[in-house]
């Protein structure tokens, strides 16, 4: 008699089975943060590093435009020149955020700006310093929006605005870091030398992101709430529908919430932009100081946004965590920076003691800066999380609009005053004006429920 042996019955997963250990949501909550934070001050280096390449074209404005023969009407065209190519490559770069790895798209820039030096220092002509800037401003245009992405995936989003501030931060923190070393080198070694050693750290930068860079695991709403252990509630029939279904493009750009606050921020990068384009150059032909003594100087107002840009975030977050409006959170607080950083501007222009005037100028272009971060929060409000990367390119394309027009529109307000002091002044008022007026604009109109609403977004 054949016997048949009972069949085993089947053995239980051991714990952990199927979990990738890479897999930053199967992590624990301290790793993420730790490696988050990691990944954030790596992010704030690469921003610092890219306003230092858009920065050291003014510090080294007097010898460049002495050596090359270049009037101030050609300079500040050329100053302008990166942003027409900055503009068109987030743009393009705008549907590639939703499709592509932020990990590949940061790598891929930092390495098109750093090679972008190469013209004009081997042929040192006003023509190749226009290619050179152009290809900075292609490499570069699109950084800010896929960087603010990359940091928003490693946190929760109640926990996401100083995070992200501390990596926009960069735009002026890097000017505070760099300006007055980049200063020395171009007054010991030349301005080329200066140009190289950007390169040189920026493929630096990309060695070390090839090896820690790494995808945040907050790509959902839906994910959020199965890392962070909270529910997903159930909307009753008729509710606003969750923040995951796509929203139509054009209803979360054509609204008044998206349109002043992205046109807050267009005259805050015209203001910031004018300050790197023109700033050192002032310090030097009106003020009287050495290159090396601009460099600090341009520090200031860049030293300024950083506390700025950290303090206004911090500020925002703990009202958003009390539960307070985004209204009022993040819309008059981008107002209120706005109105407050025009009027420091245009009052500097009009005292007669240079270390108010200073003062004041730090006050008015530093704080400038710090409205982008906050742009980018209103923005992410008016759209899903997936298409957050896109919508972000798209306004920040439109906001850094304005330094296509800032240094150039300065550079002829220069070039034709009676003396090099009363365009200085002029330029400098026509800006403050602009920038407070907007930040008005935006303080009465930015209204992110009433919009999320409209949207058909989970209030």
């Amino acid at each position: 008699m054949t016997t048949t042996a009972a069949p085993q019955s089947a053995q239980p997963a051991p714990p952990g089975a199927g979990i990738d250990p890479k897999d930053p949501r199967h992590w624990s909550s301290t790793k993420r943060s730790r490696y988050a934070w990691m990944l954030t001050f790596l992010l704030l280096f690469l921003m610092m590093l890219s306003w230092a390449d858009k920065a050291v074209l003014g510090l080294a404005a007097v010898p460049l435009m002495k050596e090359l023969n270049i009037t101030p009407e050609q300079f500040g065209l050329v100053a302008s020149a990166m942003f027409l190519t900055f503009g068109l490559a987030q743009l393009v770069a705008a549907p590639l955020a939703n499709k592509f790895r932020a990990k590949t798209i940061l790598l891929v820039l930092c390495l098109i700006w750093s090679l972008s030096v190469m013209p004009v220092v081997a042929f040192a002509t006003l023509p190749a310093l226009w290619v050179s800037r152009l290809a900075l401003g292609a490499g570069e245009g699109p950084l800010a929006p896929v960087l603010m992405h990359a940091v928003y995936k490693w946190f929760p989003s109640k926990k996401g605005a100083t995070p992200a501030a501390v990596a926009s931060s960069g735009v002026t923190l890097g000017i505070v870091a760099f300006a007055p070393v980049l200063a020395w080198v171009i007054a010991q070694h030349g301005w080329r030398t200066a140009f190289v050693a950007l390169a040189v750290v920026g493929v630096l930068w990309c060695a070390a992101w090839m090896i820690l860079g790494k995808e945040g695991p907050y790509t959902s709403l839906a994910a959020e709430r199965e890392i962070e252990g909270t529910e997903i509630a159930v909307s009753a029939p008729g509710a606003s529908r969750i923040n995951e279904e796509k929203v139509p493009f054009f209803r979360s750009i054509l609204n008044p919430t998206w349109i002043f606050a992205v046109m807050a921020s267009f005259f805050a990068y015209w203001t910031f932009t004018l300050a790197m384009s023109w700033g050192p150059a002032y310090f030097q032909n009106v003020m009287g100081f050495s290159g090396q003594q601009a460099g600090s100087l341009i520090a200031l107002p860049a030293a300024w946004g950083v506390v700025a840009t950290i303090g206004l975030s911090i500020l925002i977050q703990r009202m958003d965590q009390r539960g307070v409006p985004s209204r009022r959170s993040r819309g008059w607080t981008l107002g209120l920076a706005g109105a407050g950083a025009g009027a420091a501007l245009l009052a500097s222009t009009f005292v007669s003691s240079p270390v108010l005037g200073v003062a004041l100028m730090s006050i008015g272009f530093g704080t400038a800066p710090a409205m982008f971060a906050i742009t980018y929060l209103i923005v992410g409000e008016l759209t899903t999380i997936s298409q957050r990367g896109g919508h972000l390119n798209v306004a920040n394309a439109v906001l850094t609009t304005g330094g296509v027009f800032a240094p150039a529109v300065g550079g002829f307000l220069i070039g034709g005053a009676a003396t090099p002091a009363d365009g200085y002044r002029l330029a400098f008022q026509v800006t403050a004006i602009l920038l407070a007026t907007f930040g008005v604009l935006a303080l009465a109109f930015v209204n992110q429920q009433k919009q999320r609403l409209r949207l058909g977004i989970e209030a």
